[in-house]
């Protein structure tokens, strides 16, 4: 971690990221011989609708302690600091790979069976009724007529119903699983 006497040597702002701000740091070792790097996250405003903030951090030291992307170095009011991981962003292309696919599948695989804390309950129907509320709240009238935003709770309502007939099994999933979230370790070939 950084101390009162080290002294930054660099700031990158590093591009990819869709609700944050993103920025690696840099700076000297004591004897000055390579530099040491973290990951420093800056939270998007607006974003808290779509998920909670203390859920997020809860999840990412989980994921972070059975060695499923960077450890969490630090937190600050409105973001935290990783572990720098040096890894490049995947794009659109690089899904079509089928070798990369497989890559990502394992380590999916690996994701969706961590035995996460908290409860284990279908966060599903609270959080679109949640968004269906601020739609209404952000909608004219016009709009809300025009994107059926009336029809919704009652149409979430009967896909609760149908789809909770029979038992399903609830497991933790990533649900923002886009090429922009998933980084490659050219040397390891594995991803993050």
């Amino acid at each position: 971690m950084l101390n009162n006497t080290a002294l930054i040597e660099k700031v990158i702002p590093l591009k990819g990221a869709m609700t944050n701000e993103v920025y690696q740091i840099s700076w000297p070792t004591r004897d000055g011989d390579f530099s040491r790097n973290v990951l420093v996250r800056v939270y998007g405003e607006g974003v808290e609708v779509f998920f909670n903030r203390d859920d997020e951090i809860q999840t990412f030291e989980c994921m972070s302690k059975h060695g499923q992307g960077p450890r969490l170095l630090g937190r600050f009011a409105d973001g935290r600091v990783e572990e720098f991981i040096h890894a490049r962003t995947l794009s659109a292309a690089d899904l079509r790979d089928p070798e990369i696919s497989a890559i990502i599948a394992a380590k999916l695989r690996e994701f969706h069976n961590l035995d996460m804390p908290g409860p284990k309950n279908v966060v599903l129907w609270d959080r679109m009724r949640n968004w269906l509320s601020e739609a209404k709240i952000l909608c004219s009238v016009k709009d809300t007529k025009e994107f059926g935003l009336d029809t919704l709770e009652e149409e979430i309502g009967m896909l609760e119903k149908e789809l909770s007939r029979d038992y399903h099994e609830i497991g933790f999933c990533h649900n923002d699983l886009q090429y922009g979230n998933i980084m490659m370790d050219e040397e390891t070939r594995s991803s993050l």
